[in-house]
């Protein structure tokens, strides 16, 4: 484990390239245990491409990332035990019950068993553990993906669009959710929800293009560029109507 503030999750130089298409230049930043970072932009900006690289799903042409001080590459067994994954879209499998999936991953990672009914509440799927997941609607989809992810209680989370599909009042629980959990975790999330990042989050970094705009606080991004709200920010960094 790393000592005592330092960094959780560091990004050094990280790059990605679809074919002709650079996804992500060079982008560097670190994460400490209590980081709740908006990761926002618009479609294309390469924020999921960012996040699954992080998450060892997908592999960088550039660049480094550590988890806890390790580097992924030489240690990803060690990185994918300490980070909780929820991609975009919410990948089940379609055949399996909520609490056969649940249990299927609980079992990947080692855990017992009775964890699944505690993560199934904390998430509140606990109506739905034995529907199958292609029966569910696209909000109860999005929780049982959001349960998996905090099943091993990692100290890094990746969330992508976490509250997609979900309705109000979802959405509010699930927000008060990470912002309760981030009190010993570094939670990252990829969204392009402005209201997301101002009432969720403590820290925002825009992307554009695959490259960083602005890093800090929504308070210190205001006063740098002498905006009004988050949404003139995000007009004026990235040349797109928000």
């Amino acid at each position: 484990m790393p000592k005592k503030n330092s960094a959780t999750l560091k990004v050094c130089n990280l790059c990605k390239n679809y074919g002709a298409i650079a996804a992500v230049r060079n982008v560097s930043f670190e994460a400490h245990a209590g980081d709740i970072i908006a990761l926002l932009g618009p479609n294309g900006a390469g924020k999921s491409t960012l996040i699954n690289m992080i998450a060892g799903y997908l592999a960088p042409q550039g660049g480094s990332i550590e988890i806890l001080g390790k580097n992924i590459a030489e240690a990803p067994l060690f990185a994918k035990e300490n980070i909780g994954f929820l991609p975009e879209g919410s990948p089940l499998y379609p055949d399996f019950s909520v609490q056969t999936f649940l249990n299927y991953i609980a079992a990947l990672r080692g855990l017992k068993k009775s964890v699944v009914a505690q993560v199934a509440k904390t998430a509140q799927i606990e109506e739905v553990l034995h529907q199958k997941n292609e029966t569910l609607s696209k909000g109860y989809q999005r929780r049982v993906g959001f349960a998996q992810s905090i099943l091993s209680n990692p100290p890094i989370l990746l969330l992508d669009e976490p509250t997609d599909g979900l309705d109000p009042n979802q959405k509010e629980y699930i927000r008060n959710l990470i912002k309760e959990m981030a009190k010993d975790k570094t939670i990252l999330i990829s969204t392009h929800l402005l209201e997301e990042a101002e009432t969720v989050c403590n820290r925002v970094i825009l992307m554009d293009n695959g490259e960083i705009k602005a890093d800090g606080t929504v308070k210190d991004i205001l006063k740098q560029t002498k905006s009004k709200n988050l949404a003139e920010v995000f007009r004026l960094l990235t040349h797109k109507e928000a």
